[in-house]
C-alpha cells in the first residue's frame, strides 16, 4: 500500500503565494515520477507540473514562471512552490506518483487532494 499526504492548500489573495507539499509513504521500492494535478469546478483535471526521479521537471504552459516543482531526493516530499496567483488557480491540487514496488509493475497513486483558493 502506498500513501501521499499532501499540505499547504488554503486562501491567498492575487499575487500571492503558497507552498504545497506531498510526502509518499509505505511499501514503496522507487518512486520514477511525482506530480501535481489540479481541478477546478466543472472543469477536467489537469497537470500542473512534474518531476522524475532524475529531476527534470514539465510544467503546464499558464504556470510556467510562477510554479516551482522541487524535491531534495527520493525520499523527501515533492513541492509546489506557487507563487504570482491568480483567481484561475483555483482548484483542488492533487497530488500524484508513479510508484514502483517490489516485484510488481509501476503503479499511479493520487492523495486526496487539497484546495487553493486565490480571491480578494
Amino acid at each position: 500500500q502506498v500513501r501521499l499526504v499532501e499540505s499547504g492548500g488554503g486562501q491567498v489573495q492575487p499575487g500571492g503565494s503558497l507552498r504545497l507539499s506531498c510526502a509518499a509513504s509505505g511499501n514503496i521500492f522507487a518512486i520514477l515520477t511525482m506530480g501535481w494535478y489540479r481541478q477546478a469546478p466543472g472543469k477536467e483535471r489537469e497537470l500542473v507540473a512534474t518531476i522524475t526521479s532524475g529531476g527534470s521537471t514539465n510544467y503546464e504552459d499558464s504556470v510556467k514562471g510562477r510554479f516551482t516543482i522541487s524535491r531534495d531526493n527520493a525520499k523527501t516530499p515533492v513541492y509546489l512552490q506557487m507563487n504570482s496567483l491568480k483567481p484561475e488557480d483555483t482548484a483542488v491540487y492533487y497530488c500524484n506518483a508513479l510508484v514502483e514496488r517490489a516485484g510488481r509493475a509501476p503503479d499511479d497513486y493520487w492523495g486526496q487532494g487539497t484546495q487553493v483558493t486565490v480571491s480578494s
